[in-house]
């Protein structure tokens, strides 16, 4: 019943930005923690970023630190990635997550998966 809805993906030149947006429902979404991961043809899926229930703690993978930023606006059941300073290597499919329990360590943990949408950086 949980649905995650990914929006805002697209083309862009390196150097660019974009922001993602993933609605949930049939949650209470203040309740869990959040997540975004990235997956590239042939390549495992990779956590890059979480936000806590209240958005009072993030984490983010080294490969998108400084660049990309995670939030949350529990009023409105949606986690937003902004994605600054964009490289090839940052091509791949996003998707929304939302995690089982305390833990975020990765995908082990996530009880539901948003449909993804495509992020290609060119050069």
């Amino acid at each position: 019943q949980v649905q995650l809805v990914e929006s805002g993906g697209g083309l862009v030149q390196a150097g660019g930005s974009l922001r993602l947006s993933c609605i949930a429902s049939g949650l209470t979404f203040s309740s869990y923690h959040m997540g975004w991961f990235r997956q590239a043809p042939g390549a495992e899926r990779e956590n890059v970023a979480n936000i806590s229930w209240s958005g009072a703690s993030t984490d983010y993978a080294t490969s998108v630190k400084g660049r990309y930023t995670i939030s949350r606006d529990n009023a409105k059941n949606t986690v937003y990635l902004q994605m600054n300073s964009l490289k090839p290597e940052d091509t791949a499919v996003y998707y929304c997550a939302v995690y089982r329990g305390a833990y975020w360590t990765g995908s082990s943990e996530v009880a539901s998966w948003g449909q993804g949408t495509q992020v290609t950086v060119s050069s």
